[in-house]
């Protein structure tokens, strides 16, 4: 397909063999515009996210398909999504059912709100945790 018809066609045609069958996504908060989390979908995924309107992934590190929230209750529903000029990453628009979107907890036992909860020191050379 030539790349004018990926940049400015209305028809949705994911690139997923570009990437080995899974494509980036980046889920953002649809209120605060927070960036909770970095996953990656491949198209049996992608089609349950829209089956179910919930954000599903495929897990590089387990390698199998995974729902956000299935053992935590934190689901994460999709408002929209949008698809970057090529077709080969997305951003989930989400909004959270549940009090996180990481599997992490922070200090006070609590689930984070977001994945990036450190910031890099690049003076320092060191990690800072942004949450309590």
């Amino acid at each position: 397909m030539a790349n004018y018809e990926l940049e400015e066609s209305d028809k949705l045609n994911l690139q997923f063999k570009k990437r080995g069958g899974i494509l980036p996504v980046i889920v953002q908060d649809q209120q605060s515009k927070e960036i909770l989390m970095l996953g990656y979908t491949n198209e049996e995924a992608f089609e349950i996210s829209l089956l179910t309107g919930k954000a599903t992934f495929w897990s590089t590190s387990r390698k199998k398909i995974w729902t956000k929230g299935e053992t935590s209750g934190d689901y994460l529903l999709i408002e929209h999504i949008k698809v970057d000029c090529d077709q080969d990453a997305l951003i989930y628009l989400v909004s959270k059912q549940g009090s996180g979107a990481c599997h992490t907890r922070n200090r006070q036992g609590e689930t984070r709100k977001s994945c990036f909860y450190r910031l890099y020191n690049y003076q320092e050379g060191k990690l800072e945790h942004l949450d309590p």
